[in-house]
This record gives C-alpha cells, structure tokens and sequence, in this order.
C-alpha cells in the first residue's frame, strides 16, 4: 500500500470510529432522565453508593466519619440560555463515546494489525478486550470513587460563612466526566507499557527505578483530589500502584520474549 492508500484507509476507520459514538450518543441523547438523574447526578445524593460504603468502613475503622451525613452543601444551577442544552449534547457524546470504546479499539487494531508480524498478532490476540476491560474498570473507579470524593471535598470545603457554593451545571459534569474519562485511560496504563516495551522505550530496571517517584507523585495526586483524611486517599492511591507494578510485571515479561521476527511469506503492508 501506498501513503496515500494509508490515508485513505485510516479516513475510513476514523469516519467508522466517529458513526459509532454517533450512534451511541444519540441512544444517550434519548434516555436523558437515566443520564442525568440516575447517572450524572448520582454522586450529588446522600445515599449514594460510594458514600454509604465509605461511611460504614471510616465508622467500623475509628476514622473520622466525613462520609456520614445527611446533605450536601451545595446547589447545581445553569446560568446561560443554552447551557442546559449544551450540557445534554456534550454528556450524550461522552456516553457514546464510552459505549463505543471497543469499537473504536477495533477499529484501532484493524489499521495497525497488517503492520504486525504474524507472531505479534497471535501475542495481542486478547488486545480489545483486555483494553475494555480495562477502560470500563477505570470508568467505573473515576465515577465510583474519584467523583464522589472530589465532590463531597469541594461541594463542602468553605472559606468562609459569607460564601455560598452554588456551582454551574457544565462545571459539576465537566467534574464528573474528567473524573470517569481520566481513570478510564489511566487504566490503560498496562497496555501503553507493553507497547513501550516492544518497541523497546521502556524497560522493567527503568520503572524500577522511577517506582520510588511514581509513589510520590500518586500520593499528592490523591491527596489533591480526595478529602484529607487517611482512608480516602489509600483508597484512590492502591489501585494506581497496583496498575504500576503490572506494569512492571508485564515489561518484564516482554523483555524476555526473543525479537519478532516476519514468518510470512509475503511482504508486510
């Protein structure tokens, strides 16, 4: 194939990629109660699931119980003519987007797959699924726990009695989505690290070697994040230092596999 039939074949990947989370949005679009009321703003309510689990282990552990109350001190309200409508587009695109993350992943693989030696694409056969295990995994740790964390921190946190929170509606989802779409690619850390490892970039003595680092910059971002007790920020921070000692793991493993080698009888495209 030449450049330009390369082009032309990621254009089409790319424009099959895009109609799907076209599709998916526009199944969002249309359950906009489920979305919005069940969904987007379910970390604003006390009952919350998140918020009861950690009420129950801070009570049995002697912590303080910052997760034990009745309301949240906060409003959520729209203060521009199209924002409410804004706000419905964008979610329903995020949700599609999710949705359609396998697909996309496929479509992914199905334009670098020719490029593989057939020994590599016997290796990465469980590549789509692993990496949407993966992202959903880390939707759901951003939505579960980095959203109602941050949430309950900043929607209580007050510098002073004359100020009120009342916070704007694309704000509160814009939280919310970067909570949920941040973990969802933070955990694919793995996959990028054996890619890294193939190609040669990364190697197991060199995350080693940083480990030390990575455990630091984890804690600050947790204790940024979460509110500023022990138990919150051990429960953001576990499962970051578990996907980096995969990591590890995984480079190691690539590290001891011989050099690919091209065992077809024909040229790669």
């Amino acid at each position: 194939m030449s450049f330009l039939d390369h082009l032309e074949d990621l254009r089409w990947h790319l424009i099959r990629s895009t109609l799907a989370v076209v599709i998916g949005g526009i199944i969002a679009f249309m359950l906009k109660e489920f979305i919005f009321d069940t969904i987007l703003f379910g970390p604003k309510r006390t009952d919350f699931w998140t918020y009861r689990m950690l009420c129950t282990i801070t009570t049995k552990l002697g912590f303080d119980q910052t997760f034990c109350f009745d309301e949240l001190p906060f409003i959520i309200q729209s203060r521009k003519v199209a924002e409410q409508f804004s706000a419905h587009l964008w979610a329903s695109v995020t949700v599609g987007f999710i949705i359609a993350f396998p697909y996309i992943l496929y479509q992914f693989w199905s334009f670098i797959r020719p490029a593989l030696y057939d020994n590599e694409r016997k290796n990465a056969k469980g590549f789509i699924l692993i990496s949407s295990l993966l992202f959903f995994l880390g939707v759901l740790f951003g939505y579960y726990i980095i959203s109602p964390l941050s949430i309950n921190f900043l929607g209580s946190y007050n510098i002073s009695n004359q100020v009120v929170n009342e916070f704007d509606l694309s704000s509160y989802i814009g939280l919310v989505r970067t909570s949920a779409l941040s973990c969802g690619l933070v955990f694919e850390l793995p996959i990028i690290m054996y890619f890294l490892a193939r190609v040669g970039l990364v190697t197991p003595t060199l995350l080693k070697d940083y480990r030390k680092f990575a455990i630091v910059g984890v804690l600050i971002l947790s204790a940024v994040i979460t509110p500023p007790d022990i138990a919150s920020q051990v429960i953001v921070s576990i499962p970051i230092l578990i996907l980096y000692e995969i990591s590890i793991v995984i480079t190691r493993i690539v590290q001891k596999r011989p050099p690919a080698t091209n065992t077809d009888n024909y040229p790669l495209a």
